[in-house]
């Protein structure tokens, strides 16, 4: 083994391009704990030697991280300093800790940025934890994650499919099945979920594409309604369909009733593995569904879709997409275990939705630009 090496770096194979023997080069010498001090003091390279280290310390203690923010929203810190500043003593009391514990957890909260420390003492809320009080979907979502960390407690076994039974695909009881017999005790601990997770996103698929030529939208898949609500309010003149399990579709027209829209919306419960969506609407949407489930389900999916629209009608997918540049910790990590916990669905990318699209007869893919591409991209398709 030449000098320097460290063991278990690859080698190139004799004839490589440059291109692999450099990189080949490049990871002995990363790997290599004399190089790692070195670039450490060297001017040239510091930065980029530091900022590693940080990376690689983040990666391992993530799973803190994500705990340090779960106790904030849990203990309503955001809420108690939405007002304005507040002291130690103050929060200590609010939150029902010891000045102790309460002065260690605004440490870890300022050091993530979610808190800011004021010169007289007292904490303010930074620009993570404000925009947490603006999103509350967010904080639904985090504290749901107990049951991923539960199931990611040994994630080779999961990845071997050695792990059994998981708490999401409990959680999401239609995963991997039609659902049609679900009963409403089993569908109402993930509606609110599911219910924020769209709102999130609602105004962002409005924006894209407005649904201003429409005369009728369907959402299939659509929960409880949020993203027909917001729809609704979008576009005054549109009727509104909601297609969903039929446990789920009672409490979807029960919310939309309390909305002022009963003369407008109609949920329809169904699956569209166990038959044909109804026909009638012009648009079509899935907010966050396809990714729900693998490809041959999706297939049907859109199948149904295609035979449910008129000619020169629309269907519109918004959701987490693989591939989107500055997204793939979200798409091909976050979603990429999420989903493997859930037991079904992946994040696909344009490319993969477009060929699938094609495949189910639409003949006309475009993407309409977002704001925030990271949290959802839209496809239509007619």
């Amino acid at each position: 083994m030449a000098r320097g090496a460290a063991i278990g770096t690859p080698r190139p194979a004799p004839g490589e391009g440059w291109r692999t023997r450099w990189r080949a080069f490049r990871t002995r010498m990363v790997a290599d704990p004399r190089f790692q001090r070195w670039a450490a003091g060297f001017p040239l390279t510091r930065r980029i030697a530091r900022a590693n280290t940080r990376a690689l310390f983040d990666l391992c203690a993530g799973f803190t991280y994500s705990q340090t923010l779960f106790a904030c929203l849990r203990l309503d810190l955001f809420g108690a300093l939405a007002p304005g500043p507040l002291g130690l003593d103050g929060l200590a009391a609010r939150m029902g800790l010891s000045a102790e514990a309460a002065s260690r957890l605004l440490k870890a909260a300022a050091a993530l940025g979610l808190v800011a420390p004021l010169p007289d003492g007292r904490y303010a809320l930074a620009d993570l934890g404000a925009a947490l009080i603006g999103n509350p979907a967010i904080g639904r979502m985090v504290e749901h994650h107990a049951m991923l960390y539960d199931d990611l407690r040994d994630p080779v076994a999961l990845l071997r499919g050695e792990a059994g039974p998981t708490r999401l695909a409990a959680y999401w009881p239609y995963a991997g099945q039609d659902g049609t017999t679900l009963g409403a005790e089993a569908v109402a601990p993930y509606g609110g979920l599911m219910a924020a997770s769209q709102a999130l996103i609602a105004q962002d698929i409005l924006e894209a594409y407005p649904l201003i030529r429409h005369r009728c939208l369907m959402d299939v898949g659509g929960g409880e309604g949020a993203f027909l609500t917001a729809a609704a309010r979008a576009a005054p003149h549109l009727q509104l369909r909601l297609f969903d399990l039929p446990a789920v579709a009672a409490r979807a027209q029960a919310h939309l009733d309390r909305e002022g829209l009963a003369d407008r919306a109609r949920a329809i419960g169904g699956s569209f593995l166990a038959g044909p969506l109804p026909a009638g609407a012009d648009a079509i949407s899935l907010v966050r569904v396809v990714h729900d489930h693998d490809d041959e389900q999706v297939r049907i999916m859109l199948r149904a879709a295609r035979v449910a629209l008129p000619q020169h009608a629309a269907l519109i997918i918004a959701e987490p997409m693989s591939g989107t540049p500055g997204a793939e910790p979200i798409t091909d990590a976050y979603f990429g275990f999420y989903l493997l916990a859930m037991g079904t669905g992946r994040c696909r990318t344009v490319a993969e939705l477009t060929a699938l699209l094609h495949e189910a007869g639409f003949t006309k893919v475009r993407e309409m630009p977002t704001r925030r591409p990271l949290l959802a991209r839209v496809l239509v398709s007619t």
